[in-house]
């Protein structure tokens, strides 16, 4: 008798998971599932499970083709299960592969093709239908995207749109996505959200069409390049009751999150500084650095470090002033932001081709907080006194690329979970925006 084994959190049970294990049973004579418990999907990062341990074995058991149901709760369990039950075929989908590749000293291991296209037709009367994402732009930020939405629950990316059909198709063929396309009216009639990662400056057509098409919104940063533009947006979204959300993944990860909270619970006294840095060394042919109009340092890097210093000193700054070296192009390649705010002061200091430690400080009347270089990705942060021998450093969880937290979040708004809005709030957004077209203005 042929043994084949698979894993998987089976949540929101649908098309995909019931192709993948018809496949997987006939692959041999007798099929094992793992399903994964809540802890351990924590623990590997899979967010956003909604459906109890108890219904998702249900759901895998309703399918039929189980012969044998056993709960995977720890790393390195699928080695011991293969040995434990003398098993000939792992298989998982092809969206994890190579992943697995070590197992096939002790087994056959087989990726099965996905399942591109995901409806909702078995999840009707659940109040959390699977959203189809669709990606506008195939860029760098694009390409990390699909790696990450494996990790969330309740969303699946299916199309991919481009003006240049071509890049559009290697996209498509690259994720195994079910459409690729230049034709903007087919890519809305397929998707339920929209992930915007093209350049710059159209982002804000791009989010505008994609409102008035009724499709939720995650921009990635910066969202909009003025006050103007960003303000116009969220009240289209408003209007049309749906979800915008500005795509800086810091503010979503769970060690930034915790950061501000311990910053603003006074254990550092009040706030009268922070200083944030944000630099990296980039080919000269790259488009940050070429791109005449909308390239540069602080426009590709400000969202990040302007992030910590309106969520801790807010939004209403009395004066910003920048000051900017440039590359012979007259393209700003290191800039510092000096804000001054009626009890403090704030730096922002970006640069490409420029480096300097990447460190946040955020300095208080008892203490400080210092968050090392990369802090934008907030794996930990150390709390510091007069007295050093109070000092305290915090270690913090951050998984992947981090992207799987942002993206998690947006499925929430889409769900009805509005406190997510206070990590990166409206007025946060539009402050951002508002001092990006100040540099704009300035520096260019």
């Amino acid at each position: 008798m042929k043994k084949v084994i698979t894993y998987g959190s089976f949540d929101l049970f649908h098309e995909g998971h019931y192709n993948l294990l018809k496949r997987a049973k006939e692959l041999g004579d007798y099929l094992i599932v793992g399903i994964t418990t809540e802890y351990y999907d924590m623990q590997r990062g899979k967010l956003n499970v909604i459906d109890s341990l108890l219904d998702r074995i249900e759901n895998v058991k309703n399918s039929g083709f189980a012969d044998e149901i056993i709960i995977e709760d720890h790393d390195g369990q699928k080695l011991e299960d293969i040995i434990k039950y003398k098993i000939d075929i792992f298989t998982v989908g092809s969206d994890w592969l190579g992943t697995f590749d070590f197992l096939k000293e002790y087994c056959e291991v087989v990726y099965l093709e996905r399942t591109k296209y995901i409806s909702s037709s078995i999840l009707r009367e659940s109040r959390f239908p699977i959203i189809r994402l669709g990606m506008i732009g195939t860029g760098r930020i694009a390409k990390r995207f699909p790696d990450e939405i494996k990790y969330v629950s309740g969303i699946n990316l299916n199309a991919v749109y481009n003006p240049r059909i071509s890049s559009a198709k290697a996209y498509a063929k690259m994720f195994e996505l079910d459409l690729a396309t230049d034709d903007i009216g087919l890519f809305y009639q397929n998707v339920d959200a929209v992930n915007i990662a093209s350049p710059h400056e159209t982002h804000y057509d791009y989010i505008i069409k994609s409102l008035e098409h009724g499709k939720h919104v995650l921009c990635e940063k910066p969202m909009c390049l003025s006050k103007k533009e960003a303000e116009h947006v969220y009240e289209l979204a408003k209007k049309n009751k749906l979800v915008l959300m500005e795509g800086i993944k810091t503010a979503y990860t769970p060690g930034f999150t915790q950061l501000i909270g311990v910053a603003r619970s006074g254990i550092i006294g009040n706030i009268r500084d922070v200083e944030a840095s944000f630099t990296k060394l980039i080919p000269g042919n790259c488009r940050e650095l070429t791109d005449l109009k909308y390239g540069g340092s602080f426009t590709e890097l400000a969202s990040y470090t302007l992030l910590p210093i309106i969520k801790l000193m807010g939004c209403d700054y009395k004066n910003v002033h920048f000051e900017s070296l440039k590359a012979e192009n007259g393209l700003d390649i290191y800039t510092k932001a000096y804000f001054y705010y009626k009890s403090g002061l704030a730096t922002s200091k970006t640069g490409l081709g420029i480096k300097s430690e990447g460190q946040l400080l955020i300095s208080g009347t008892k203490g400080y907080i210092l968050v090392k270089s990369p802090w934008w990705l907030t794996k930990g942060y150390e709390i510091c006194f007069e007295d050093i021998t109070k000092n305290e450093f915090v270690k913090t969880k951050f998984l992947g690329d981090g992207l799987r937290y942002e993206i998690s979040d947006f499925v929430k708004l889409i769900n009805g979970r509005s406190e997510i809005k206070e990590k990166l709030s409206e007025k946060e957004s539009i402050t951002i925006a508002e001092i990006i077209n100040k540099s704009l203005q300035t520096l260019k």
